[in-house]
């Protein structure tokens, strides 16, 4: 009945538990690496496909996928199904020297394997033993011919007699052998090589395609010559000279009709004539010739017949065609020949996949809204016809929770994807691209931004139970996207912040009244300057890398664009990359964080709240050391930083010293603001309450539009740019290091171990940021909004909010944002913040309820509806709480609001931690951890 203490309570119940991904069984989606091979089951209907990894995956109707693994990792060169039978034995016995082929007549035990010297193996597939019947080369050609055949490229039985075997050699050499009299029947020498052979289903004739883009026709009755030389894709010539050569034919399919005239499918065969042509896949079906281009090289193709027995009219009703990075299967029932819509997510990495997100336990609605929304944007032109690759079972199982995973993409675009049910479904895409204006080529940076993709997504936070979507790109954009569903037409807002500055250039606000020149553009070269040039890029400052459309847009029902937010080029140089993002549908707030400071966002009010470097939240008592850096021309990597020596000692600013005069000092002009001036109406005990004083908005809102536009820019006639103050007013300033003596101190006393010596000249970076109900300091006795701000030395800072109650006030309301100077450390850059109560049971991240804004709800209704969880976490966090914080290197957790470190444990000294995340297992709550040594650590 006792209470227990939270010290003893993680003392009793910790322990760690390494857990190896190959110890369980793993879901793999998307298309197979590097694809070697393909085969398929014309009865049970599955499909193969090896790989040069030594994989194979073995697909069948939707839902059904398999995977496994060769132990030595050799590359899959051929794949053969044992049609209609679920054994597979090992391997006994090598055979010496390299395959080139295999056939495996149906309902056959031998298997015949071709060598790259010429010979023909024959093994028992039952015992997989070779058998002493070996079809030397020697023996298969004439004797009184010297010349080595090359190796064997094809193996098949004659339809009609399966003691006839067909033995191909790249030479152009073909043989028919007859195994049971140890001879063969006839020989074939043709002038070009040979790539591949086909029956026809009565075994009367076969057919070949040669590397000159020839098809021959051969008839059994005269093996002389071929009654029929056809070049597809070639251009006949006048005066009866043969067609002109094309590219070789790797691959040729003869297939018959009951219906129809016979299908003659090949891959290659194209000329010469026109460079650059896709690689294709002709069907000649009668006297029409379809070629489909397609996007990638062609692996390999099979024909999709309803028999297998490869005597009777084969029917063909499908190709099944396996590309370098794709897998596609056409339909030969109708006369335009469409493609199927693949079932499986073999388009994961149609753009490169930059981030991935997993999301559980979603709101049981989304996945139908979602699917319902995607599939009107689905291209159109498939096949009607369902998916022919029928094979094998699949059942949903006990597993009926929601699961959604989200891709991001190097062209900007977004998926979602359901996964609820172990396989992968496409749900929805969403494209970035479109908020913004096409950058055009030779203007100011955009030649360099198109090849680097600038819309590439790099974060996304998302709220499943408000349905905000958060995405953050390559060119140090936020977009803030908000579900409807309904259609609409209107301007996109934009916010335009200002986030770099340089230690030794920026002027204090004073100095920039007085010399208001010192902050105009210069007149600099178009394109950045590279490091130490010393020429940075005016035309280029105050603006953002992309431009966002101010024209009205019709955006179709989904996720709509609400807000754009913007880092702007300043002091010639581009703005540095967002490392960290984070949103509250709580709180109607955005925070986002690169290694120049911190920007929070009211989206509600569509204003910036603060703007603020690293330096400034840790205020007088920065717990992190840092290095000196002697004065460089470039800026690039030097904005938002102050600079600390040993001694915590104020220093008196003199204005009027230049920054190299005296004892080599120079003047830091970072100031941190403390007290506000009693005139200030917007300001309320020393906190800033109005998202629009000149204190504390540096993000300059945006509304669409001509004036909108004017407006957004600084020119001649704007004044000069003033440093973003957060909190207060009163200026003091920091101490540097005064001697070489202090720098070696300082170098040698780097607070984070994952920082190499050579990291350690860079900035503090903002790596994890977190809204919760916390106590921002040690004598709060209620829990308020909060955000957690973690940095690449290991600080963790606590930011205050104060934010109006009910949607009528904060839509009109201030918002205060006060830096608490709080700081907790650890060991290692910060990736993960998460919040337990006394009890050791999650406290879920406060969020607001997506409702329709179409509607016809009682207002009362909504209300508490949009901050029901709100109020949850302050009555979890009442008693105090405790704080879960994860560095790459190590986790603490801290007694709130006492900050009491309870526990520290050192995740891993040899690796370090990529990601981590404080989850629910079977009623248990732990941190899970994944090391860049591929090992999963689980901390209780």
């Amino acid at each position: 009945g006792d209470k227990v203490l939270p010290r003893d309570y993680i003392k009793k119940h910790r322990f760690l538990i390494t857990l190896n991904p190959f110890l369980f069984q793993t879901a793999r989606h998307g298309f197979p690496y590097q694809p070697t091979a393909l085969a398929f089951d014309p009865v049970q209907k599955i499909l193969a496909i090896g790989c040069r990894t030594g994989a194979l995956r073995i697909l069948g109707q939707p839902g059904v996928d398999c995977y496994c693994q060769h132990e030595s990792g050799a590359a899959v060169l051929q794949l053969q199904f044992l049609i209609n039978e679920v054994r597979a034995p090992p391997m006994r016995k090598p055979l010496g020297n390299d395959i080139t082929f295999c056939h495996l007549p149906f309902q056959s035990k031998w298997l015949y394997v071709g060598t790259e010297r010429g010979n023909t193996h024959i093994v028992n597939v039952e015992s997989f033993i070779l058998s002493g019947y070996v079809i030397m080369w020697n023996k298969a050609i004439e004797l009184s011919t010297k010349t080595h055949p090359g190796p064997v490229v094809h193996l098949s039985d004659c339809p009609r007699d399966e003691g006839k075997l067909l033995i191909g050699f790249e030479s152009g050499t073909v043989v028919q052998w007859d195994l049971r009299a140890k001879k063969a029947d006839f020989r074939i020498y043709y002038d070009e090589a040979i790539h591949s052979v086909s029956w026809h289903h009565e075994g009367k004739q076969f057919m070949c395609s040669h590397s000159d883009g020839s098809l021959t026709t051969w008839s059994l009755r005269n093996t002389t010559k071929p009654f029929q030389v056809t070049f597809p894709h070639g251009k006949s010539q006048r005066d009866g000279k043969k067609a002109e050569s094309c590219k070789p034919i790797l691959k040729v399919e003869y297939k018959t009709s009951r219906s129809s005239e016979p299908f003659i499918i090949f891959s290659g065969g194209l000329s010469y004539d026109k460079p650059g042509r896709k690689p294709a896949l002709t069907i000649m079906h009668g006297k029409s010739v379809t070629v489909l281009e397609m996007d990638h090289p062609i692996v390999e193709f099979l024909v999709l017949c309803e028999t297998p027995y490869p005597n009777e009219v084969q029917e063909p009703y499908a190709v099944a065609v396996l590309l370098e990075k794709d897998f596609i299967v056409v339909d030969l029932t109708q006369s335009n020949f469409p493609i199927f819509e693949n079932p499986y997510p073999m388009d994961i990495h149609e753009s490169p996949v930059t981030c991935t997100y997993y999301f559980t336990d979603c709101p049981p609605d989304l996945i139908p809204v979602l699917y319902s929304l995607g599939i009107k944007h689905k291209k159109q032109g498939y096949s009607h016809k369902e998916w022919p690759i029928s094979g094998g079972t699949w059942t949903l199982g006990a597993q009926t929770y929601p699961e959604i995973i989200i891709t991001g993409h190097a062209d900007g675009s977004i998926k979602f994807w359901d996964a609820s049910a172990i396989t992968l479904q496409m749900l929805y895409k969403l494209k970035t691209s479109k908020v913004f204006e096409k950058p055009k080529l030779g203007e100011g940076r955009g030649a360099e931004v198109a090849e680097e993709d600038p819309y590439a997504v790099q974060v996304v936070s998302w709220c499943p139970q408000s349905r905000l979507l958060c995405v953050v790109g390559f060119s140090a954009h936020v977009i803030l996207y908000r579900f409807n569903k309904h259609d609409v037409t209107t301007d996109i807002a934009a916010l335009e912040v200002r986030l770099q500055c340089d230690v030794e250039d920026v002027l204090s606000p004073s100095e920039a009244d007085a010399h208001p020149a010192a902050l105009h553009p210069r007149s600099h070269s178009p394109l950045p300057s590279s490091p130490g040039s010393g020429t940075p890029d005016s035309t280029r400052d105050g603006a953002p890398c992309l431009k966002v459309k101010s024209r009205q847009l019709r955006m179709p029902a989904g996720y709509q664009a609400h807000l754009v937010v913007q880092i702007l080029w300043a002091d010639g140089e581009p703005p540095q990359q967002i490392t960290s993002v984070d949103i509250s549908s709580a709180y109607g707030l955005l925070a986002l964080g690169n290694c120049n400071g911190l920007v929070v966002v009211d989206y509600v009010q569509k204003s910036t709240l603060l703007t603020i470097s690293t330096q400034e939240l840790h205020g007088c008592s920065d717990h992190c050391q840092r290095l000196p850096r002697s004065p460089r021309r470039s800026k690039q990597f030097t904005a938002g930083l102050t600079e600390l020596s040993d001694n915590q000692v104020p220093l008196e600013l003199d204005r009027n010293r230049s920054p190299t005069s005296g004892n080599g000092t120079r003047r830091l002009v970072h100031y941190i603001n403390l007290v506000l001036p009693k005139q200030s109406k917007n300001h309320v005990n020393g906190h800033c309450t109005s998202p629009t004083s000149q204190h504390c908005a540096t993000g300059r809102s945006r509304v669409p539009g001509p004036e909108g536009t004017r407006l957004s820019r600084r020119g001649p006639g704007r004044p000069p740019f003033r440093k973003a103050q957060s909190a207060a007013c009163m200026e003091i300033s920091l101490p540097v290091s005064h001697s070489e003596e202090s720098r070696e101190s300082s170098f040698s006393r780097s607070r984070s171990s994952s920082i190499s010596s050579m990291d350690r000249d860079m900035k503090e970076v903002i790596t994890a940021l977190h809204f919760m109900e916390s106590f921002a300091r040690k004598t709060d006795s209620v829990a308020v909004p909060c955000l957690w701000v973690g940095t690449s030395l290991g600080a963790v800072l606590i930011i205050a909010l104060s934010v109006p109650v009910g949607t009528e006030e904060r839509q009109e309301g201030p918002v205060i944002v006060s830096p608490s100077g709080t700081v907790l450390m650890l060991k290692g850059s910060v990736l993960r913040f998460s919040s337990l109560d006394l009890g050791g049971n999650l406290i879920p991240s406060p969020y607001g309820i997506w409702r329709d804004p179409h509607s016809h709800e009682d207002p009362d209704r909504r209300r508490k509806l949009g901050h029901f969880s709100h109020s949850s976490s302050q009555e979890a966090c009442s008693e105090g709480h405790l704080a879960v914080v994860c560095s790459e290197k190590q986790a603490k957790v801290f007694l709130m609001p006492a900050q009491t470190c309870l526990y520290a444990h050192s995740i891993t000294e040899s690796s370090f931690v990529l990601r981590a995340d404080v989850v629910s297992v079977c009623n248990s709550v732990c941190l899970a951890c994944f090391c860049a040594n591929g090992h999963i650590m689980t901390l209780r």
